[in-house]
């Protein structure tokens, strides 16, 4: 039903993912071109996701007092600055400060499209359409490291990424600026829930009528701990599955002395597997209940790590290393749009975006801690003990999933 309006909705949000996705790869080389040591240009690349973490809750401040759609424009306006930082640092600290400020408005961005959906969308099919949204945000991750390396085998130059993130960022703006609000076309077509359908219909009432007057972030944050401590912490940990199989999946192709096109071909095809698996995640939850989706999800990506770690000297290591990448990009594919579906289940109907801010703060913290883990066991223990910490931390977090999701969310089951 929402396909009618996907440019509107979708389109912003594969944009910034496909600029994001071009730009980002290449982030390390550009910070080594400026001075930069090993180290220093990996932590230029962790920078964004530091960003995206302590963005979270000012972003839900500003979502709830100018709007989802100021807050997109003014998010991406601030990200082509960004963009313009990156595409002409003098040094190193330049670069750090341009890519921190990109990071901080992918939270607000995504936050915005996220509160958007969470008071507009019907709860009959939320989870596919945010399951979409989702696929939209991987398509365009997925499609970005493409079109850099076309534009660097045209042109030669890693600045031609950051030119290619500024025109998607300006696509962006002029998306949100000029198009129809989607809101006034689903009040239109009828397909707004009742409570908000006055308000976009009367936009000079829509701070009124659409939702009460916001309270703080932190008291938000005070008011919702005990579903931010139960239900949270079993996404926080979803998400940390989901940031070991971009960091151990790698890692572990190279200690079983792998060449580069081969772990790339590997994390490929188990990025494809997710992306294909994206919409029947959301008609899953939807037809059966979020836990149908995120209890399999879990399972099959702890399950695999678990088994991962019991194969790395074994003769057949490289054979059961493609079947654990496949089973991880099944899992994780099962898992599209589950983080932002839980959080618009649970999020005060009225204001949601205080709440979303506290609720993707905690789960990017589980995956901004999951390489601090990988490194930290990997450097204690082993490689294969990383894994097997990972695979119970998922397991863990089932169990949360299990007694948790049908006490908090009992109309999704």
């Amino acid at each position: 039903m929402l396909l009618r309006f996907a440019p509107m909705i979708y389109g912003p949000t594969f944009l910034f993912g496909l600029g994001e996705g071009a730009l980002v790869p290449l982030l390390p080389v550009m910070a080594a071109a400026l001075g930069a040591d090993l180290a220093q240009a990996a932590l230029i690349a962790a920078v964004i996701v530091v960003a995206r973490l302590v963005g979270n809750l000012p972003a839900g401040w500003a979502v709830a007092r100018i709007g989802e759609r100021r807050t997109m424009a003014i998010a991406g306006s601030v990200a082509l600055a960004g963009g313009i930082g990156v595409l002409l640092a003098p040094s190193v600290g330049v670069l750090a400060v341009s890519v921190l400020g990109i990071g901080l408005c992918a939270s607000a961005f995504g936050l915005a499209r996220h509160a958007f959906m969470t008071t507009r969308v019907p709860l009959s099919y939320r989870a596919r359409a945010l399951s979409v949204l989702g696929g939209s945000f991987r398509l365009g991750m997925f499609a970005g490291p493409f079109a850099a390396a076309l534009l660097l085998a045209i042109f030669g130059t890693e600045s031609a990424a950051a030119w290619f993130f500024i025109g998607c960022l300006a696509a962006l703006i002029l998306l949100v600026l000029v198009a129809r609000d989607p809101e006034e076309d689903l009040a239109a077509a009828g397909m707004l829930p009742m409570q908000t359908r006055h308000a976009a219909r009367n936009p000079d009432a829509a701070p009124s009528a659409a939702r009460p007057s916001p309270d703080g972030v932190f008291a938000t944050m005070w008011h919702h701990r005990g579903v931010l401590a139960r239900l949270g912490l079993p996404a926080a940990t979803l998400s940390a599955m989901r940031q070991a199989r971009v960091h151990l999946l790698p890692l572990w192709g190279v200690s079983l002395q792998l060449d580069a096109g081969t772990i790339a071909l590997v994390v490929g095809i188990t990025g494809a597997l997710e992306f294909a698996l994206f919409y029947t995640s959301g008609q899953i939850m939807d037809r059966w209940g979020r836990l149908w989706a995120c209890l399999p999800s879990m399972i099959l990506m702890a399950g695999a790590f678990l088994g991962l770690a019991l194969t790395h000297d074994l003769p057949n290591a490289v054979g059961w290393y493609i079947a654990v990448a496949a089973v991880v990009g099944v899992g994780n594919g099962l898992s599209s749009g589950i983080l932002m579906t839980l959080g618009a289940d649970v999020a005060p109907p009225g204001d949601p975006a205080p709440f979303l801010g506290s609720w993707r703060t905690l789960t990017d913290a589980g995956a901004a801690a999951t390489p601090l883990v990988l490194a930290g066991v990997t450097a204690a223990v082993s490689l294969p003990a990383a894994s097997a910490v990972i695979g119970v931390i998922g397991l863990l977090g089932a169990v949360g999933f299990t007694r948790y999701v049908a006490r908090f969310v009992p109309h999704a089951r």
